[in-house]
């Protein structure tokens, strides 16, 4: 098992195949995605240890990251440009955390249009890009832990604990449209995956140094 520190722009998959070359191992997979816009702890296995991501995946995960309200965007983050902006004055700190309360527990949430989740074999988001409608289903989770962090309007941080399958583009959405003035996620970074901690993880240049080190 690798833990690693995904940079911003990274795909998960990028992580992959860099680690595949460096370690040059063929059995190689990580334990839950992340946007490329997210940083943060990316669980990956290697030769037998791969059989155990799914149970990793399987495990809460804690993020941290922004809000920011004012305004939506189609993928609920910043890879498309923010529209129908709204006042936001009227937010205050209470509201927020009234409004947090609110989405604590067990709640049914719709993923992103622009997803990876496949219907019929194909994956949301390229259905999205060809014009098509996605009929989404709402799929059961569980925000165990909802805080916020700090105000900085129009920026709102906060700290989340959840059950796998939690979008937190699609809870930066839900909670604009609970506050009524929109919201998208501007900011997010994977801090726990179930025992494992940020704090353990190597950035990819770490890592290459360890393997330079030990002569890998």
């Amino acid at each position: 098992m690798i833990l690693i520190n995904k940079e911003q722009h990274w795909t998960s998959f990028d992580v992959v195949r860099k680690l595949r070359g460096l370690i040059r191992i063929k059995k190689i997979g990580h334990a839950g995605t992340l946007d490329p816009l997210a940083t943060g702890l990316l669980i990956v296995c290697t030769g037998a240890f791969t059989k155990k991501i799914t149970g990793y995946m399987a495990q809460e995960k804690e993020y941290t990251g922004t809000f920011t309200l004012g305004a939506v965007t189609p993928t609920y983050d910043l890879e498309s440009l923010p529209e129908q902006a709204k006042d936001y004055s009227f937010v205050t700190d209470d509201l927020l955390a009234h409004t947090a309360e609110r989405f604590r527990g067990e709640l049914d949430q719709y993923p992103p249009v622009y997803s990876a989740i496949k219907k019929e074999g194909v994956a949301l988001y390229e259905l999205a890009r060809r014009g098509k409608e996605v009929e989404l289903e709402a799929r059961r989770i569980h925000i165990k832990e909802f805080e916020i962090t700090q105000v900085n309007l129009p920026l709102v941080h906060f700290r989340v604990v959840c059950s796998t399958g939690t979008y937190i583009r699609s809870l930066a959405h839900d909670f604009g449209a609970a506050l009524g003035c929109g919201a998208y996620l501007s900011g997010l970074c994977r801090t726990r995956i179930g025992e494992f901690g940020l704090k353990d993880a190597l950035t990819m240049e770490e890592f290459e140094k360890t393997l330079l080190v030990t002569g890998s």
